[in-house]
């Protein structure tokens, strides 16, 4: 039988003389769990945690319920996936392990969050890359994950990542995936930020009546060029799987895909034609296109943006590359 981690993430105000303040081990700090309300991110919901964990124990499971308050106490967690010692000396993942990892998640940031720290953990410095590495790949292949979101209710209505994948909400249905279910393995992305994204990242914002605020920046797909940095660009969806694949009522992403080892990207730029009358008109035009990687170089600024829910800015190049099938969650 198999032992069995429920990890959650907390914040120092669970702990003693704890307080959620910026750059501290709560979820919208240090390690990057961000992307949920400060209710969320500070009040985590307990039941479904408790009512999964009481339906592994029920099938012989060994469990071990474990709230971590920062990227140290993930990695503790995380450990108990290696593999035996190798040869190379590189920490690898077991793949014929016997512990299962479980993943209460409030926010797709969340689940990012321990993702990222997997991918810290596994991925070998280019200088010692093994021979069994994929040739596609940076990472070998990380160890599934059972996702158990904690807003089961929500079923149908959810457009996190759990939903999109059609993965169990409730808690003996995630129970049930975990011991019984089947790996489920799924395109990652990594940027040269040193993070990964799961879902997708929108580049763009809005102001305060909703009006899109007008960005520049050279996008790259591959060798397909969508901006080349002189026009204004309305938004930019970098996609994995369909979390931004619209905005408002414009279809960005035609169709992402988060097991055909390819990114999709899309740029709205709105474009100024004249009618033969000479009226002035305004049209959004949606470039598209897919590859291996994208790069995105802003020419102002700051260019605010949402990764996996998680707010930042770009002010610098960035670029995200796509590792297909580097990740797996666990799926009936």
């Amino acid at each position: 039988m198999y032992d069995v981690v429920l990890l959650s993430l907390g914040s120092e105000r669970d702990a003693p003389g704890g307080g959620c303040g910026s750059g501290g081990a709560c979820c919208g700090g240090a390690y990057e769990a961000g992307g949920a309300t400060p209710e969320e991110r500070c009040e985590t919901p307990r039941v479904p945690v408790l009512a999964c964990a009481d339906a592994l124990t029920a099938r012989g499971a060994r469990v071990e319920t474990v709230t971590a308050r920062s990227d140290a106490d993930i990695d503790q967690v995380l450990a108990r996936l290696d593999g035996p010692p190798r040869a190379d000396g590189l920490t690898w993942p077991d793949p014929d392990g016997k512990t299962r990892l479980v993943v209460a998640t409030a926010s797709d940031g969340q689940l990012r969050a321990v993702l990222r720290r997997l991918v810290r953990r596994y991925a070998p410095p280019p200088s010692r890359r093994p021979a069994d590495l994929p040739g596609n790949r940076t990472v070998p292949d990380l160890p599934p994950v059972g996702v158990l979101p904690l807003d089961p209710a929500r079923t149908g209505t959810a457009r996190d990542l759990a939903a999109q994948l059609g993965l169990p909400r409730e808690p003996a249905a995630v129970a049930a995936a975990v011991l019984d279910g089947t790996a489920r393995r799924l395109d990652l992305l990594r940027n040269d930020g040193g993070s990964v994204t799961l879902d997708g990242a929108l580049l763009g914002a809005a102001d305060d009546a909703g009006r899109p605020l007008h960005w520049r920046g050279r996008v790259e797909v591959d060798d397909a060029v969508l901006s080349d940095g002189e026009e204004a660009i309305m938004a930019c969806a970098i996609g994995n799987a369909a979390g931004y694949a619209r905005l408002d009522d414009v279809t960005l992403l035609a169709d992402p895909d988060p097991t055909d080892g390819r990114v999709e990207v899309a740029v709205a730029v709105p474009v100024v034609t004249r009618s033969r009358l000479g009226r002035r008109r305004v049209r959004l035009e949606v470039r598209r296109a897919r590859g291996r990687a994208v790069a995105v170089v802003p020419r102002d600024e700051k260019v605010p943006f949402l990764d996996d829910g998680v707010e930042g800015e770009l002010n610098r190049k960035r670029s995200w590359w796509t590792e297909p099938g580097a990740w797996a969650v666990w799926t009936s």
